[in-house]
Formats: structure tokens, sequence, C-alpha cells
């Protein structure tokens, strides 16, 4: 635990969590140099991403910039990390919800986006629409003058090894952040290159509302990452919120539900993160490990990556 210079346990408003992908994460199949490597940047977001909400910014500008930093690094299957299609291209999606209007944005399917992070932003502020994919979401994406790069930007050798192994352990690696900020507002996100060796145009929860991500200020905000399919089948992230809403849960029993029984029983997995209205976080998966960072509202902050 590192405290952010807190003497007691004076309790904040603002909280934030992250979590860099779920799935088959053994400390004994990572180096010391890439295991340091993933916490450092997993301190990195989380850190900028609190001290943002620490200066008064909203929840949305925390998450925007936070996984921002995720999508920018090799590391995750988001923006610069992602895996390969089938046909040896990258294609991402992201989505972002806002908790006090309920208004959100998303994209799917684009391959020239640097941050679809910051796309699924502003086709929330910017957008008459709420869900863009392919080319029209890339020619939105122009027009609000965000950057371009040739999808040669997203190529990574340690990604194409895997398409030419046609290993698809990483359809895990997604992106995603949930905070509350000094108002009460919460926002969540989610961003990813999808699964190694997808076909067909194939799109998973990461940019579905109610899916892979979901906020609402009277109940939670969620994102999720794991077997796609699955969320959406169980409308996941939206499924955890009506359960505070409607059915008296709290937010770790809501998700543990969720995950491990309503995922978990159809034959899914994955996790999720989330803050509840009170600034409660909580984390679940049902796999062997969770990329996973949080400050919470007592300016603690923790950095996971395997099975506690």
């Amino acid at each position: 635990i590192i405290l952010f210079g807190c003497n007691n346990r004076d309790e904040n408003k603002i909280a934030i969590v992250i979590h860099g992908g779920a799935g088959i994460i053994l400390k004994e199949n990572i180096s010391k140099s890439k295991e340091d490597s993933i916490i450092n940047k997993l301190d990195e977001a989380i850190s900028k991403g609190w001290e943002l909400l620490k200066e008064g910014k909203s929840s949305e500008i925390a998450v925007i910039e936070t996984i921002k930093i995720l999508e920018n690094s090799p590391l995750f299957n988001a923006g610069k990390g992602s895996v390969f299609n089938s046909e040896g291209k990258v294609e991402n999606d992201a989505s972002i919800m806002r908790g006090n209007d309920l208004n959100a944005g998303a994209s799917s399917g684009t391959s020239n986006v640097k941050n679809p992070i910051t796309l699924a932003a502003n086709i929330m502020n910017h957008s008459e629409h709420l869900f863009l994919s392919g080319k029209g979401a890339e020619n939105f994406a122009k027009n609000r003058n965000l950057e371009i790069v040739d999808n040669e930007y997203f190529h990574t050798k340690f990604r194409y090894n895997q398409l030419l192994n046609k290993k698809g352990e990483d359809k895990y690696g997604t992106v995603g952040c949930v905070a509350i900020d000094g108002n009460g507002n919460i926002v969540a996100g989610t961003s990813t290159g999808g699964m190694t060796n997808k076909k067909w145009g194939r799109i998973g929860d990461s940019p579905i509302i109610g899916a892979g991500t979901y906020a609402n200020n009277s109940t939670c905000g969620i994102s999720s990452t794991g077997s796609g399919e699955y969320f959406i089948r169980t409308v996941a992230a939206y499924q955890v919120s009506s359960l505070l809403e409607n059915h008296n849960y709290d937010l770790k029993k809501a998700m543990y539900r969720v995950v491990h029984e309503k995922i978990g029983g159809i034959g899914g997995d994955g996790g999720m993160i989330g803050i509840d209205k009170n600034s409660n976080i909580s984390i679940e998966f049902n796999t062997q490990g969770m990329y996973r960072a949080y400050v919470n509202k007592y300016g603690e902050k923790e950095i996971f990556l395997y099975e506690k």
C-alpha cells in the first residue's frame, strides 16, 4: 500500500480504479523485467488519474487521460499494444459513459485513430449518434482533428508472433477505468484491440454500453474485460447496476454474482472493476489473474497482477 500523504482515514469522495485485462496471468510465465514494466505503467496511469481528480478535474477527464496512458503502451491489448486480426491488421474498439446524464460514446473497427478512448469521448460530446464504426468513425475522428496514425503504428513484434502462432489468450488485454470525482459524478471507459486472429469484423463487449461499460450516478460505474461474447449475452455491466438499483445488492455482492454466477455459469471468463455512488471500489474476476490498480477514497493505492 502506498499512501498519498494521508496520516489518517479521512474519506474523500474521489476514487479511481483501472484494469489492464484478465486471463491466464501467472507469475511463472512473466519475466521480472516485464512484471516491473507492467506495474510501473499501471502505477503511472492510476497516479495520473488520481492527481487529476485531486486537482478538481472531472471524472471524465481523469478516465480519458488514464486510459490514454494505457493505450500508448505496448504492454496492453489496446491502442499501441493491440492484437492483430485474421488479416494481419489492428482494429480497435472503445466506449465511455457518464453517470450524471447517462450520455455515452462508442466506436468499433477503427484502424488509424491513435487513442480510441478520445474518439469515444468525442462521439459522446460532439455527435448526435452514440456508436460509430469503421470508416465512418475514422472520418468523424478526422473531422474532430484527433490524432490519426498509419495502422503500422499499432504493429508490434510480440503481437505479430501471437498471430503467427494463432494464440488467442490475449483476448483479455482490454484496458478500462472507472472514476468518481468530487461532485459525485461517475464515469467508466473501456478500450481494446479485441481478440487475436478475430474474423469477419468481430466486435466484443468493450464498445457496447451495458455490456463492457456502464455508469449511473445513482448506482455505480463498471468496466469489463474477458470473453466478450459472454459479457454481451449477460448484459454484464448494466446487470451489476440493476442489482444495486432494484435488488438492494452492494457493489461487491453484485459484481460477484455477475462475474462468477452469471458469466461463469454459461462458460465465460474475465472480470470487471467498479465504483459505487459512495466511492467504494470493487474488483472481481474468475480467471487466474487480472492487471489492476486503484486509489480508494482513503487515498490508498494498490497494484496487483495475479490472484491474491
